[in-house]
């Protein structure tokens, strides 16, 4: 159990200054003010862990400080974890206004996992002068129905990373082309392409999924900030590639070798659901799946308008456009994940990801429309040739 409450509050109803090393006092003050009943009437045993004071914000409040602190509740093995008693009624007792708002952060089974569902609330009832404690049943879940939101996790997961998907599309925007003296050239070549695409694709996932299940399933947890400057850095790289060829017919390496970077990012996502190795495992597997059905969602939106307009002359001007637009995006990324603070351009690009589908729809009517503008001049000209 997490319990986070402002700061002075807390010490008006504490009676005290919070210092440091106070971990004994504290647990003796939640001992008195919050027990857990189970179903079968015995009280859960209850250790306090530990407190932070940190810096918050709220509506209409402004910033403040909060104290938080963690406590672990424990009984017995048969017992129904999924339905119990919290009697509580810390700071209430000393400031009559006070609510707590109960959620629920993490319940695989039911799909819970990133957003907490609020399922009650614990206050002062007035006429009766009297803090009634909040019975808690919760729904009983399911195996399939913890899979489906990993799925749906890693849909999510990519539709929203804005760097993974920008990584695999600017690698894309060379898939119709070959490098002769170090230029970019159509190859007029469909079938070509389309392989080269399904290579592609295929290295991503293999680096990505190597790297997500080590950090999944091992105690390997290498440091989030290298990892992320890292991802920034192969869009820089794809980037420049599709401007000029750097290392021609070696995309599927570069596109495994930064899968396997990708990859860690991944794995910090189900870490922190702190799941048992059945669950993870589930998980693993499902988060993965997601992954994979959002990547080839956006191969199939994307990929068919490129390959049709590559052999037009006006290609070269989109494939300039996202080259330019990655490297702006990979720098200001660099930029943010090194000093860890957004910048003006970050932000924007970040936030652009709920428009996805929209750039996405914008690029298939702009592709769509030269192409028929296009078809108007052909049949034009022939026009003007059987006049004449």
């Amino acid at each position: 159990m997490t319990i986070q409450i402002p700061l002075e509050d807390f010490e008006i109803a504490y009676k005290s200054k919070v210092t440091e090393n106070q971990n004994l006092l504290l647990a003796n003050y939640f001992s008195k003010h919050i027990k857990i009943e189970g179903a079968n009437h015995q009280f859960w045993k209850m250790k306090f862990i530990n407190y932070q004071i940190k810096k918050a914000n709220a509506a209409f409040v402004g910033d403040y400080k909060e104290i938080q602190f963690e406590l672990q509740f424990s009984t017995s093995k048969n017992a129904n974890y999924r339905d119990f008693t919290i009697h509580y009624d810390a700071i209430m007792h000393e400031i009559t206004n006070h609510q707590a708002l109960v959620f629920v952060n993490a319940d695989w089974e039911n799909g819970i996992h990133e957003q907490a569902q609020q399922i009650g609330i614990i206050e002062l009832d007035v006429p009766t002068n009297t803090i009634y404690p909040l019975h808690i049943s919760l729904e009983k879940g399911s195996t399939w129905k913890g899979f489906k939101s990993m799925i749906t996790l890693g849909m999510k997961h990519i539709s929203e990373g804005t760097d993974h998907l920008l990584f695999l599309l600017v690698l894309l925007l060379s898939a119709p082309l070959i490098s002769i003296n170090k230029k970019w050239v159509y190859n007029g070549k469909i079938k070509y392409t389309i392989v080269k695409i399904l290579k592609i694709i295929t290295a991503f996932t293999i680096g990505h999924s190597i790297t997500l299940i080590i950090g999944t399933l091992t105690t390997f947890n290498p440091n989030s900030k290298p990892v992320e400057i890292l991802i920034a850095f192969s869009i820089l790289i794809t980037a420049i590639h599709a401007l000029k060829p750097i290392f021609p017919n070696k995309e599927i390496y570069v596109a495994c070798g930064f899968g396997l970077i990708h990859g860690m990012a991944f794995a910090t996502i189900l870490k922190e659901l702190h799941l048992t190795t059945s669950k993870l495992t589930l998980s693993l597997f499902g988060f993965n799946l997601g992954i994979e059905i959002m990547q080839l969602i956006t191969i199939i939106l994307v990929m068919p308008w490129l390959i049709i307009v590559s052999k037009f002359k006006i290609y070269k001007w989109v494939r300039i456009t996202g080259a330019l637009f990655a490297i702006i995006a990979s720098i200001a990324w660099l930029v943010e994940r090194y000093t860890e603070k957004p910048n003006f351009i970050s932000v924007p690009i970040q936030n652009s990801a709920n428009y996805s589908i929209w750039v996405v729809l914008g690029l298939a009517c702009f592709i769509f429309t030269f192409l028929i503008i296009n078809k108007i001049i052909k049949i034009g000209v022939v026009i003007k040739k059987e006049e004449k």
